[in-house]
């Protein structure tokens, strides 16, 4: 893969990162007006959780040795399953839906709003899974040629 697109990944995962830090952060003032503040809550947090996940990762970005397949699927799923589960979570803290997430208030409602939320928490939590096990298996890679180059 050229490094130029590992370079464009990189600066883009960490940009990504700081746009979900400042939502996080931004979603933190709306809490009270919420219909579900404890979800509101659960927003806030995670806006900031997965920017910082994001900037974390991008440190190991030019590390990974997988084929460019791969890293733009890991790239792709990233994002995705970052913003994924921040707009699951404002959704479900501004229509008080989300009953995939009832330890944080989230209550069964009958709306099309509930299969949404749905639709986002499943997906995105395949999303993770996957990139988070290419981001594993490419490290690994990476550290694996770096001792047999030693």
């Amino acid at each position: 893969m050229t490094t130029s697109l590992r370079n464009r990944h990189q600066h883009i995962l960490v940009v990504f990162g700081l746009i979900l830090l400042l939502l996080g952060l931004l979603v933190g003032f709306a809490i009270p007006s919420f219909v579900n503040p404890r979800m509101g809550l659960a927003a806030h947090l995670q806006g900031i959780m997965n920017g910082m996940l994001l900037i974390i990762i991008s440190f190991l970005w030019p590390l990974l040795s997988l084929s460019l397949f791969w890293i733009r699927l890991t790239f792709w799923s990233l994002l995705y399953g970052t913003f994924a589960n921040l707009s699951a979570v404002i959704i479900s803290a501004v229509t008080g839906a989300g009953a995939m997430m009832p330890i944080a208030g989230g209550m069964e409602t009958n709306t099309f709003v509930e299969p949404l939320i749905s639709m986002l928490l499943i997906s995105l939590s395949l999303a993770m899974v996957l990139a988070l096990i290419l981001i594993m298996t490419g490290y690994l890679r990476f550290i694996r040629s770096q001792t047999i180059s030693t």
